[in-house]
């Protein structure tokens, strides 16, 4: 249709890739264009993306060693995540798309809302060149999806990528006949944030399709429920309750962990491991600009041997005064570990959680507290300059090694063709 130019109505798009991780695989290796792809989660346990000609066969959350037949019976290809691969393709796809609109707003690694208010033309030609241009500058398939709220714009590319054939990948819901089928013909699950607990709580209710949420009283539910499902419910109908979001706000908290590439039975490589997740969550810290006062150390072994004995700890560690140096978190942590290790277990994953953010200079009820040291920020400071100019690691804390034999197992890697001198395509000009 022609645009919301005279509606006085906000319009936005979502642009969202098309099984991302399947399609990243993809771009590099065009003989599987129609092979069936999945990829696995850290250490190759489960299966976390699948191509849309996968799905059929394997189900998400699959345990890799289950379903080895199946890959082999059906022809399906697996692969290790790559996520240095899946950034530097996510950059390039979110460049291109915020070339083309004035506002606009990366919710994830594969998605970006755009602000199309007042955009002349039509919205639905426009969501094809954004499709056309993504495609031919990145490989990456993308479905758009137009409408007057954000929870209707995520709506309509849900059913762009649900009813392809139909949509060619685009679909606008500023047209008040094409919303209404739409939301007649959606379970309520599969609105934006309605989970399955409270999907429950939706039938419970009579509520099974999105019209039936689109209906319903906005404060009842608001009051008995929450003041996010009571937006929802309001944007559903047509009134846009949330904007963009020009910078991402703030992490509340800060986690790393991972799963170890082998069952670890003695102390010090577990102190490796958690020095190593503490050291990535303080860059990610510095890189939001705040400090933390108090961390979460904990680790566990496996859950699901009935053969090997079950242990899982955490302990809470405040800190001296809020910081964000890596030294001191990374003595916090480890010491934590010491006070965490049993012997006689099989450890197979730490976690590292950085909580009571703040950002320097906030107010504090202690008048004669200490702060981090100014010394301190420059050092820090030195530390991020070189890691982001020479590599992630260049510089480290002593207790994170340089090549740990826990490290997270990825036997099934494709090639780092984006990241790496030395795994660059070689281009044949004969």
């Amino acid at each position: 249709m022609k645009g919301a130019l005279n509606s006085g109505l906000p319009v936005f798009a979502l642009a969202d890739c098309n099984a991302f991780y399947a399609s990243c695989q993809r771009v590099f290796r065009p003989d599987l264009a129609s092979t069936p792809i999945v990829v696995l989660s850290n250490n190759d346990s489960c299966v976390i993306a699948r191509s849309y000609d996968a799905k059929p066969f394997v189900k998400m959350g699959a345990p890799y060693f289950q379903i080895k037949d199946t890959l082999r019976r059906y022809g399906i290809v697996a692969f290790s995540s790559n996520y240095a691969l899946y950034g530097q393709l996510s950059e390039r796809v979110m460049t291109l798309i915020e070339s083309m609109v004035c506002e606009s707003e990366v919710y994830s690694i594969d998605e970006i809302f755009c602000d199309l208010t007042g955009m002349p033309g039509n919205l639905t030609e426009f969501g094809r060149k954004i499709r056309a241009k993504v495609l031919k500058h990145t490989g990456i398939p993308v479905g758009v999806g137009i409408a007057h709220t954000k929870t209707l714009a995520k709506l309509a590319n849900h059913t762009a990528k649900r009813l392809q054939a139909q949509t060619g990948g685009v679909v606008d819901l500023c047209d008040p006949f094409k919303r209404d089928w739409v939301l007649r013909n959606t379970a309520v699950e599969e609105v934006w944030g309605i989970g399955r607990r409270m999907t429950a709580h939706m039938h419970a209710l009579g509520i099974r399709t999105a019209m039936d949420l689109a209906k319903a009283d906005p404060l009842l539910l608001g009051r008995k429920f929450s003041v996010v499902l009571e937006k929802t419910v309001r944007e559903l109908a047509g009134t846009s309750c949330l904007a963009l979001e020009e910078a991402a706000p703030a992490k509340q908290e800060i986690c790393c962990s991972r799963m170890f590439g082998a069952r670890l039975e003695k102390i010090e490589p577990i102190k490796e491991a958690v020095a190593t997740y503490a050291q990535r969550a303080s860059e990610k810290l510095r890189a939001q600009h705040s400090l933390c006062k108090k961390i979460r150390v904990s680790i566990r072994t496996g859950m699901f041997n009935p053969d090997e004995a079950r242990y899982a700890n955490g302990v809470l560690v405040e800190l001296p005064y809020p910081t964000n140096d890596v030294r001191l978190i990374t003595k916090a942590a480890t010491q934590a570990v010491e006070r965490l290790f049993r012997p006689g277990f099989r450890y197979s994953k730490a976690e590292v959680l950085l909580m009571d953010l703040r950002q320097p200079g906030e107010f504090t009820d202690d008048l004669f507290a200490h702060t981090q040291p100014a010394a301190a920020d420059k050092v820090m400071s030195v530390l991020d300059e070189i890691n982001n100019r020479w590599g992630r690691g260049t510089l480290r804390a002593a207790a994170v090694p340089a090549a740990p034999a826990w490290a997270m197992r990825r036997e099934l890697m494709s090639p780092s063709y984006t990241t790496r001198l030395d795994q660059l395509w070689t281009v044949n000009a004969n």
